[in-house]
């Protein structure tokens, strides 16, 4: 059970290719949905044509006319439920990247951006994407890395007493694969960024949020809802035999 802040909603699911299942590691219990960006249509989802945060998965479907074959909350975010940090959608950038350290885990340097292009998806350090600027179709600024070129954040301690419900995604180095997760209990950061390094074999990872983690997951029968989201990541069923890009 997920508490008051995730239901269970079941339906038929929607076509996609998107795969979500459940997992196990270090004795506990994960879903993760992984994506082919190339394939997939992964993109991010903000706001609406007036302007107006969407905030829920339902909200996303409302307004792109088209079911989700996968959706998660993917970054923190104000009250107002504006990005945190560096924010682009449909090459439309809407906040630039913060670099400097700062409160919270987010200023929990090194943070990263999730990075998106017409054919792939990567997670890259902050400091790096400045140094690079690659050419992301959308981004999401978010932090801590979890897992950056394969070593920890040197900030996650093991047998962390810090324990939440947490949701992150993780990337090869090449940008063909990306792999979401949300953890199904509350769980301390350092078995979560073991997760996508040891369980996954991902070279690179990024949290994206804990207590609000949220996963829209059809093909599972799930789609959990609660306070109002900030951005989202999400790939639409495809319609009419199309690939689900847009």
């Amino acid at each position: 059970m997920r508490g008051f802040l995730a239901l269970l909603v079941l339906w038929a699911a929607p076509a996609g290719a998107v795969d979500c299942t459940g997992i196990t590691h270090l004795d506990q219990a994960f879903t993760i949905c992984e994506v082919d960006p190339d394939r997939e249509g992964l993109r991010l989802f903000l706001r609406d044509d007036a302007g107006d945060i969407l905030g829920s998965f339902s909200a996303v479907e409302q307004h792109a006319d088209r079911p989700l074959a996968f959706a998660m909350n993917a970054g923190m975010y104000h009250e107002d439920r504006s990005p945190v940090g560096h924010y682009i959608e449909n090459d439309r950038e809407e906040m630039h990247v913060i670099a400097s350290d700062g409160p919270g885990n987010f200023g929990l340097l090194p943070n990263g951006i999730f990075c998106i292009t017409d054919d792939s998806a990567r997670v890259i350090e902050t400091r790096a994407y400045l140094a690079d600027r690659p050419g992301c179709r959308h981004a999401t600024q978010s932090g801590p890395m979890l897992v950056l070129d394969g070593v920890l954040h040197p900030r996650l301690i093991p047998g962390g007493t810090s324990r939440y419900i947490r949701n992150g995604v993780g990337t090869s180095a090449s940008g063909d694969r990306a792999v979401f997760a949300i953890s199904e209990a509350p769980v301390n950061f350092h078995d979560f960024a073991t997760l996508f390094r040891d369980r996954l074999g991902l070279a690179d990872a990024l949290y994206f949020d804990g207590k609000v983690s949220r996963l829209h997951a059809p093909q599972l029968g799930r789609s959990d809802f609660g306070w109002t989201l900030g951005p989202i990541v999400g790939v639409l069923a495809p319609v009419d035999g199309d690939g689900g890009a847009d």
